[in-house]
This record gives C-alpha cells, sequence and structure tokens, in this order.
C-alpha cells in the first residue's frame, strides 16, 4: 500500500472539472492514453498462471476510506512516520533543490507532505501534479491553488509513461519529481529502474537557463526492518486492511458483476525474501469456479490471487537502483528508527 490516487466516478469528474476550472481557471493538459475495458484486466489477471487483480482496484470510495483509516492504524507507521521526517527536514529539503524550483509530482494527491514542500521552496517556479484521475488530479490542484501562491499545471496521463511537461509563465531555474508515499514500493524492481530512469529524463540535467541546475528527484521509500513488524503492518489486529482487500471482490461484484464471492477467500501479507517485498493475496478457502465475461476461471483450494506488492530497500539498494539510471544520491533523510526513508536524487 502507498499512499496514491483516488479512482472517483465519472459524474464527480465532469463535475470537479467544471467547478475547479470555472473557480480558478485551471489549464489542464489531457494526455491521458485510452484505457482497457476494466473487465479485460480483471479477465487477464485471472486467468494468468498466478492470478492476480490490478492494484488501482483498491480505490473506489470505500477503499480511500478504508486506506483512510489504515493509516491511522498503530501497526502502519508508513504514513506518519514519512510525514514527520518531513516536516523535521523540510526547510534542508527545499535549500537543496533551490529556488525557483518547477515541482512535478507523478501520481500527485492533495497529501500534506506536498503542501509542507511548497510552502518551504523559495519562489517555486511552477507546480506540476500528474495523474490518471482527472476528477481528483482537478480537485486536488484548486485545492493546491488556493493555499499557494503558485502557478498550478495538471497534467492528466498515466505518469508511468511519458508525457509533457508544461512551461510556467516563471522563469524554471530547475525540476524536481516529488514520489513520496512509498509508491516506489509498489513497482517491481526493474519497473521501479524504469520509473526512475523516466524521472531522471524529465528532469534533465542542466536546464535551458545559462547556470541551471541539475534536476532532483525526491522519492519516499520504505525500508527492511524487522519482518515481523513489517508484516503486521499489513496484518492488523482490527482487519482494516483485510477489509480493504475484500472491497475490491464487492467493488468487481457491484461494478463488473464480476461472481466472485469474499467468504470465499481468506486475506494474509507475507514477506517475500526473494523479491523483498510483502506481497498482500487473498487465498481461496475452497475449490470453486465462476464466469466472468464468457470466460471461464477456475480456483484451486489454497490458491492466491495477487493484490499488491509493496517492496522494501536498504538505503545501499535504492542508491544502487538510483545509480543504475544516472541519479547519484545527495542526501537521505530516515527517522531515529530507520523504518523510512526520504532520499534526495540529482540527476
Amino acid at each position: 500500500m502507498s499512499d496514491s490516487t483516488p479512482i472517483l466516478s465519472t459524474e464527480a469528474a465532469d463535475e470537479a472539472a467544471g467547478s475547479a476550472t470555472t473557480c480558478l481557471e485551471i489549464s489542464l493538459l489531457e494526455f491521458a492514453p485510452a484505457q482497457r475495458p476494466l473487465v479485460d484486466e480483471v479477465v487477464e489477471g485471472l486467468t494468468a498462471e498466478e492470478k492476480f487483480l490490478p492494484a488501482k482496484l483498491h480505490y473506489d470510495q470505500r477503499g480511500s476510506e478504508l486506506f483512510e483509516q489504515i493509516c491511522q492504524l498503530e501497526e502502519y507507521y508508513i504514513t506518519r512516520t514519512e510525514l514527520a521526517i518531513m516536516r523535521d527536514n523540510v526547510v534542508q529539503v527545499a535549500d537543496q533543490l533551490g529556488p525557483g524550483c518547477l515541482l512535478i509530482e507523478p501520481g500527485s494527491g492533495a497529501s500534506l507532505k506536498t503542501r509542507l514542500l511548497l510552502g518551504a521552496l523559495d519562489s517555486p517556479a511552477g507546480y506540476v501534479p500528474v495523474d490518471i484521475s482527472r476528477d481528483f488530479l482537478l480537485e486536488s490542484a484548486a485545492a493546491i491553488a488556493r493555499r499557494h501562491d503558485v502557478e498550478v499545471l495538471p497534467v492528466w496521463a498515466d505518469f508511468t509513461k511519458p508525457h509533457p511537461v508544461p512551461e510556467p509563465d516563471a522563469d524554471v531555474e530547475a525540476k524536481a519529481v516529488y514520489f513520496p508515499g512509498s509508491t516506489v514500493g509498489n513497482f517491481t524492481r526493474r519497473q521501479a529502474e524504469g520509473l526512475l530512469g523516466r524521472f531522471a529524463a524529465m528532469v534533465g540535467g542542466k536546464g535551458e537557463a545559462e547556470g541551471a541546475e541539475a534536476g532532483s528527484v525526491l522519492v519516499g521509500f520504505d525500508q527492511k526492518k524487522d519482518v515481523a513488524r513489517m508484516e503486521a503492518a499489513y496484518n492488523d489486529a482490527e482487519g482494516v486492511t483485510a477489509e480493504f482487500n475484500y472491497n475490491v471482490i464487492d467493488r468487481l461484484a457491484r461494478e463488473l458483476d464480476v461472481p466472485l464471492d469474499r467468504e470465499k477467500f481468506s486475506f494474509r501479507a507475507d514477506w517475500d525474501e526473494q523479491t523483498g517485498a510483502i506481497v498482500s493475496r487473498l487465498w481461496a478457502r475452497e475449490a470453486h469456479e465462476v464466469v466472468i465475461a464468457g470466460r471461464r476461471v477456475c480456483f484451486d483450494e489454497g490458491e492466491p490471487i495477487c493484490m499488491e506488492e509493496s517492496h522494501k530497500y536498504t538505503p545501499e539498494e535504492f542508491e544502487a537502483l538510483a545509480a543504475s539510471v544516472g541519479l547519484r544520491t545527495e542526501q537521505i533523510w530516515t527517522d531515529a528508527a530507520a523504518d523510512f526513508a526520504v532520499v534526495h536524487l540529482r540527476a
């Protein structure tokens, strides 16, 4: 899990788009690719040799509410720890990013961490939130514009693929990508490498302006630690994380008429030493089969559905990953227990 952007309805998108653009005259750069029908992605995942469901399915309205509850749980240290790191070090972080910075946030949200950073930056040139969820993007862009004296230039796009970055009216001294929330952990090592490579290309080296600083990438990642503590964060005693995953089954039944029954599955998240990740799975309690969009899907007793992977790193591992795509580590900020880290990388 990570501080991910909720997926809201089309009706809400239209309403949000109208109100946000009318009140604040925010210009939206539309670069969103055509999306595959969701049921096709579900069938593809459930007929794969190792069954899986897209992690984005977690974030309907109910799922987003459950994730907010997860962030408040005693076991789930990630959100509060990263926020504390940013509160303690935001002035130093902002100093390293420098004045006249164009801040780009892939998979943006209306998080306090982003507001903290924008508030600490010296004369930021602009803020570019990028997200595939059009309605949430416009709502969060409008909220930032109301709180900060900064030009907000939202981009409706899939941040995992190349997309343009709009130029603000102000002069850009340097570009910085901000990727908080341990979202990088939801990608495999190879996928994370490709993602960081795209971030490096996005901020570039020297800017067009004479004397411009090399671009920055600021990333939050969860550190490897005691296995029991990592597993507890995803197997909370109150069962909120389990409900977060069962809700995906309910959503599929409600929105796509996928005849899965939550009672036929149990939830468990486990540490996988080989991949270096906590893997959240729903396990079939009994053998059964369902028909989805004309396709027969069979479950063996004890067969898992992979719901999400949350990869963890040591600072050395993450530094090596970044270096492989031409990003050098400038500084790593962490908490006293070394649970979480925020790293400043330079292109």
